[in-house]
């Protein structure tokens, strides 16, 4: 009955959340466009898929997901799994210790990428508009590598206490220089993989992570270090996707040199 009541509550909350969309939607459709809701029985009936679906995910993040990812930053950082001594002091804390940390981080990052449905979405888009030139799983691997590096660093910044805007401000300025040298269709696609990685499968793993480090790690705070993984997880896809992108055309220049003067011989 419990669970039953949880579910009914974030059922509610979901409606509440959707009803705004199917005004606007539905306003414009009748009292603006003034035109009938063409197959009206089968846009209701995915409207109840849509209230259903997110009420059962929003239900998992709360069962599942965040107190999974609170539990595996826990166990990652407790002191009898790395090691670390105890003395009067306390536990001494150093970033080396926290290895295992990164590395799940990293992974986390990229698993979580690639599944993601709304990355899937862009990267399909891309190899059709493209017209095959932009590789849907090399959109999506170089997308996945930027968010792996992005919250493995996310988390090392936690571990160590530094402030977060000095990372994103480095990323950023990087970005502004990459963008001066990657090639121009690729710049716009770029940016919007940075946006469409933080989405309905990498947010609540990698928040729940990072409120876990800062709730796991003496002297971190969970409001000032729990969050910001999410910055890195948007950041690093841009850097990546330009640096597919310029390797990619460096390449080709450098065949197509090994070419030409093949051909000259």
């Amino acid at each position: 009955m419990e669970l039953f009541g949880s579910f009914l509550s974030a059922l509610l909350s979901t409606l509440r959340d959707v009803l705004p969309i199917v005004v606007v939607l539905f306003g414009f459709q009748l009292f603006i466009l003034r035109k009938r809701i063409p197959h009206l029985r089968q846009i209701l009936i995915g409207f109840l898929f849509v209230l259903f679906g997110l009420a059962f995910f929003l239900e998992g993040l709360e069962q599942a997901l965040f107190p999974l990812g609170k539990l595996m930053a826990k166990q990652l950082t407790a002191p009898e799994f790395l090691g670390i001594g105890i003395d009067d002091g306390g536990t001494v804390i150093n970033w080396q210790h926290y290895v295992w940390v990164y590395l799940f981080a990293f992974a986390i990052g990229f698993s979580t990428t690639i599944a993601e449905p709304s990355l899937i979405a862009v990267a399909i888009k891309a190899n059709q508009v493209s017209g095959g030139a932009i590789g849907t799983w090399g959109l999506r691997i170089a997308v996945a590598i930027g968010v792996a590096i992005g919250i493995a660093l996310g988390a090392y910044r936690i571990v160590t206490g530094t402030p977060l805007h000095y990372y994103i401000i480095t990323g950023y300025v990087l970005v502004m220089v990459q963008t001066l040298f990657c090639p121009k269709p690729i710049v716009a696609l770029a940016y919007d993989s940075g946006g469409v990685t933080t989405s309905t499968v990498t947010v609540p793993l990698v928040a729940a992570l990072g409120l876990g480090l800062a709730n796991s790690i003496p002297g971190r705070n969970p409001l000032l270090d729990g969050f910001g993984l999410i910055a890195f997880a948007s950041l690093f896809p841009i850097m990546s996707v330009m640096g597919y992108a310029q390797i990619s055309e460096w390449i080709a220049h450098r065949a197509a040199r090994s070419g030409a003067g093949t051909g000259e011989e």
